[in-house]
């Protein structure tokens, strides 16, 4: 979800001007409000440095952008930079760390007036680069950056801070903040693991930090931990945290070469998965499609509808279209409708997308996105007479699967409609149809199913919109 940033109620709370800077797109994929804003901060670089700014902006950007996953999304994010400028170069080194002997590197103390106050040996750790030197005195500055967010960029999904230093760097929270050295493309998308995408650190966070999410667990039954799907794939495994203090033996994580855990390796599957699903959580890959509402009312037949789709690369995303119900196309963005395709009065045209990814181990992976567009068609003997659209988001979750007792269903949408569900046998025979409302969970029944492979056709309204399979064991 996008933040919003009022800039006049920020404005009138804090008391201060809010201040335009020179701002830039490195990176353009498309409209704003239908891509993943990514926002880079300057900080340290005087006004004579800012063209070095685009310079590191953009050298991050394309290596973040070869990496995985986001090599393959490349084209679902915009990239946008504001040329900050302070009236001192790098940032602060106190020199007061309790983790190394000072002055650390030989780099020696010293303070400068930079806009966001960045400085080394935050909260006593020499490596801690963040914006002052604890929480407490970054609330300020946090508000600080929120002012410039709301003045030059106020719709963003993310927003981080690129210090001229090339000392070693960086920290995590709202907004991420890392050196511009060499790991500094690592440790930034280390960081973003976090703000962005919900991942756990994958060496010991503490104790404060531990918590379930989506690579940190305390569950061991390889049928049950939540990342079942990918166990014994690219060493993927449940393995324990270790530490000399705390309760890190009770928790486990998925790899142990994993960028969260070891700046310098990859993400782990299990984390890709999790990029990719926030990335689908973000935005739709239906970009635009046509013909929009009543832009169409003509006798003339064929008429043309198109998707223009966000495709990962290589493209892995699937459409099925279906015309009053039944199956009219497939994995085409682009359908023609004859008049003898048409019933008198209204018909119903829908495409569903969905991402096959092979980052989402998605015959057993419990949630799933399906993106939809709905056209309806009043035919009468005279032609159409008009045409109206609709789009539709669903996130379904199916779990668990395989099982031999129970599955839950749910879904969230932003319409109000109900899912129908048909739980059939390979014969083709309607087992089970069950009705789930919107943010709400029904559990089925299966013990009585015979072992074996079933499929679920998920339906809104009379479209289908995903078929998944079901194992009964």
């Amino acid at each position: 979800m996008k933040h919003l940033l009022l800039t006049i109620l920020l404005v009138s709370f804090q008391g201060i001007s809010a201040q335009v800077f020179d701002k830039e797109t490195i990176k353009n994929s498309g409209d704003n409000d239908k891509r993943i804003n990514l926002i880079i901060l300057s900080e340290g670089y005087q006004m004579s440095e800012l063209a070095q700014f685009k310079t590191d902006a953009t050298g991050f950007v394309n290596k973040m952008f070869s990496q995985s996953p986001f090599k393959e999304y490349f084209n679902f994010f915009n990239v946008h930079i504001i040329k900050v400028p302070s009236n001192e170069s790098g940032a602060d080194h106190p020199g007061n760390a309790t983790d190394v002997s000072e002055p650390y590197n030989n780099l020696p103390t010293k303070y400068v007036d930079t806009y966001f106050n960045a400085t080394y040996d935050a909260y006593g750790t020499h490596r801690l680069l963040y914006y002052e030197l604890d929480g407490n005195s970054a609330n300020n500055t946090q508000a600080k950056i929120y002012d410039v967010l709301a003045a030059n960029f106020p719709i963003y999904d993310q927003a981080l801070i690129l210090v001229n230093s090339t000392e070693y760097g960086g920290t995590g929270g709202e907004f991420p903040i890392a050196y511009k050295g060499t790991f500094a493309t690592n440790v930034i998308m280390h960081e973003l693991g976090h703000s962005l995408f919900n991942l756990k650190d994958e060496y010991y966070p503490g104790d404060l930090l531990a918590a379930e999410a989506i690579n940190m667990t305390k569950e061991t039954d390889p049928t049950l931990i939540k990342w079942k799907n990918w166990l014994s794939i690219n060493t993927i495994g449940i393995y324990q945290y270790t530490c000399a203090t705390g309760n890190c033996a009770d928790w486990y994580k998925p790899h142990q070469n994993c960028i969260m855990e070891k700046i310098d390796k990859p993400f782990c599957s299990v984390c890709k998965e999790g990029i990719v699903e926030k990335i689908h959580d973000l935005i739709s890959p239906i970009d635009s499609y046509t013909p929009s509402s009543n832009s169409v009312s003509s006798t003339t037949f064929p008429i043309d509808f198109h998707l223009n789709l966000i495709k990962p690369i290589p493209n892995t995303l699937t459409s099925t279209w279906t015309l009053n119900t039944s199956n009219f196309a497939n994995n085409v963005d682009n359908v023609s409708v004859l008049e003898t395709d048409l019933n008198s009065g209204p018909n119903i045209l829908t495409v569903s997308v969905n991402d096959t990814s092979t980052f989402l181990k998605v015959d057993n992976h419990n949630n799933f996105h399906v993106y939809t567009t709905t056209w309806t068609i009043d035919k009468s003997s005279l032609g159409v007479n008009d045409i109206t659209s609709t789009m539709a988001n669903y996130t379904i979750a199916m779990y668990p699967n395989p099982s031999n007792t129970f599955v839950h269903f749910k879904f969230e949408s932003d319409t109000d409609t109900n899912l129908k569900i048909d739980i059939i046998g390979l014969d083709g025979k309607k087992i089970k149809t069950i009705f789930v409302a919107n943010y709400q969970t029904n559990q089925v029944d299966i013990s009585s199913l015979s072992s074996g492979m079933y499929v679920t056709n998920f339906y809104s309204g009379n479209a289908l919109i995903a078929s998944k399979k079901l194992v009964k064991n």
